[in-house]
C-alpha cells in the first residue's frame, strides 16, 4: 500500500481505479509505503516515509523528528524495560517539538501468526497504559507515526516501522532496511 500526498489516502497496487493507475507521483510529494509479507502464517510489515527528488523544508523537519523518535524507540527496547516507559519517553520527545498532538496511536506491538492482529498480545503494546516488562525473545515493532493535518506546515503522514527481537542484552532489528532522509529521497 502506498499513501500519497497531503491527504494521506491509501493506494494499493494493482489498482482498478483508472484515475489512480494514470496518476504519477510528483516531485517533492510525500509517500509513505507499507509492504506486507506473510510466510507460513507469520506476518511482517515494512513501512517507510520517502520523497521523490526533493523534500520541502517543513516536511523534512517533521520527517527528521519522526526518525529521531524511531531511533530513540529502538534504543529503549531492551529486556527489563516496561512498555509504558518506552511510550512515555517517546511522548516526551514529541512534546519537545510540540508534535505529540499529531501522534496517531501506540508506538508498537507484538506479532502473531496470519497477521499483526491475530495472535497479537494486547499486553505487549508499546503504549502508556501497558506495564508489561520486555523479556528476551519477545518480538515487537517500533513504529511511531505522525499525521499532520492538511493546511499545517509539514502536512502529511510520516511513519517508520521496524520489527525488533528483544535479546538478552538489548535488541536486534531484523528489518535491516534503511530509513530517513539520508536514504529515502528517491532521485529521478
Amino acid at each position: 500500500m502506498v499513501s500519497v500526498g497531503y491527504k494521506y489516502r491509501w493506494r494499493t497496487q494493482p489498482n482498478n481505479n483508472e484515475k489512480d493507475q494514470e496518476r504519477r507521483n510528483s516531485q517533492s510529494e510525500l509517500l509513505s509505503d507499507d509492504f506486507r509479507y506473510i510466510e507460513y502464517r507469520y506476518y511482517t510489515a515494512l513501512e517507510r516515509t520517502l520523497f521523490l527528488d526533493h523534500v520541502p523544508d517543513a516536511l523534512l523537519r517533521i520527517w527528521e523528528i519522526n526518525c529521531e523518535v524511531h531511533r530513540r524507540g529502538i534504543e529503549l527496547i531492551k529486556p527489563g524495560v516496561r512498555c509504558c516507559d518506552v511510550a512515555w519517553a517517546l511522548n516526551d520527545l514529541y512534546r519537545q517539538y510540540d508534535l505529540l498532538k499529531y501522534r496517531t496511536f501506540g508506538y508498537g506491538h507484538s506479532f502473531g501468526t496470519l497477521c499483526h492482529y491475530y495472535g497479537r498480545e494486547a499486553a505487549v503494546e508499546i503504549r502508556e497504559d501497558i506495564e508489561t516488562t520486555l523479556k528476551p525473545n519477545m518480538v515487537v515493532s517500533m513504529e511511531p507515526m505522525l499525521m499532520i493535518p492538511e493546511g499545517q506546515p509539514g502536512a502529511g503522514g510520516y511513519r517508520e516501522h521496524d520489527i525488533l527481537v528483544v535479546t538478552e542484552d538489548g535488541v536486534e532489528d531484523i528489518t535491516q532496511f534503511p530509513f530517513g532522509p539520508e536514504h529515502l529521497i528517491i532521485k529521478k
